[in-house]
């Protein structure tokens, strides 16, 4: 007898962005910023120097590896004033609320020394997406999807690993907090999906969990690295973008659909997001969507 096995339906919203190697100069430094995504860096030759806020510089050599979380200030330098220095840096942002919490509490901020599990797995990632990006074989959607894969491979790694890296020593936030965050985010999550036409608003999100506004902005940023209207925005472009996707639905639709008061509004929103109007969006993605059928028409649902 035939075994069913069902498959998972997955929308996923994977970033990654930012991504090289480089080779400066005795004295180099970057200037300080602070991105609303993870940044990984790897030291391939030489040592480096992070500066974090005003906790000490985080020094790293070969092998060495640092995961930076979201939002939080930093400037990276070469740590000799003479010798030169070669990383590979890359920035990505997932959507699992637990993988990146797990990254923020557990291993973000901290120098990974190169005899750690996870060093060696961040270093093989890193110059798999080098060597991936250089290979003149592929065009640019091949080499997009495998850099993809590469970093699906890493976060599988994490998802895998964690309880066996040692790595966490202190964790950043208590048992209530990530509750009280995760509280926070469901609501948002149901609030986007479900009420496209009410304004979600922190204050009274915050008030039904019976915590103060500042204590529930201050706690999710300090759980998931970003803050909860960040996170509003993040998951109204993801409902976006599955919509834009569907041949049945309108721009229009769409706008009203993910809570915009307007579709000027919404079309300067989503072009902020993603570099494209949604229109230009909706013909990229619907173009990628059809197949050719017997009748020569059709849609890949």
């Amino acid at each position: 007898m035939t075994k069913f096995v069902p498959l998972p339906s997955v929308e996923s919203s994977l970033r990654l962005f930012g991504g090289h190697m480089r080779t400066v100069a005795g004295g180099w430094s970057f200037f300080e910023q602070k991105h609303q995504a993870f940044e990984l860096m790897c030291v391939i030759d030489g040592h480096q120097s992070t500066q974090i806020s005003d906790q000490n510089p985080v020094i790293y050599g070969p092998g060495d590896a640092l995961i930076i979380s979201p939002g939080t200030l930093h400037i990276n330098s070469n740590a000799s004033s003479t010798k030169s220095m070669t990383y590979i840096c890359f920035h990505f942002n997932i959507e699992s609320l637990e993988l990146k919490s797990e990254i923020i509490s557990s291993i973000a901020n901290t120098k990974i020394q190169s005899q750690d599990a996870l060093a060696k797995q961040a270093v093989k990632t890193a110059h798999a997406m080098v060597n991936c990006s250089a290979d003149k074989k592929l065009n640019v959607e091949e080499r997009n999807l495998k850099v993809q894969i590469i970093l699906l491979d890493f976060l599988f790694f994490l998802t895998r690993n964690f309880t066996r890296l040692n790595l966490q020593t202190n964790l950043k936030y208590s048992e209530r907090e990530a509750k009280v965050a995760r509280s926070i985010a469901t609501i948002i999550e149901n609030g986007v999906k479900d009420n496209p036409d009410h304004l979600l608003n922190i204050s009274e999100i915050c008030n039904s969990l019976n915590i103060s506004s500042g204590y529930g902005h201050r706690v999710f940023k300090k759980v998931y690295g970003i803050t909860p209207l960040h996170f509003i925005e993040e998951q109204k472009y993801r409902k976006a973008k599955l919509l834009l996707g569907s041949p049945e639905y309108s721009i229009e639709e769409v706008s009203y659909m993910t809570g915009s008061n307007s579709l000027s509004n919404f079309s300067k929103q989503f072009k902020k997001w993603s570099g494209l109007t949604p229109s230009k969006y909706q013909q990229q993605i619907l173009h990628k969507r059809k197949v050719t059928a017997i009748n020569k028409s059709g849609y890949f649902e």
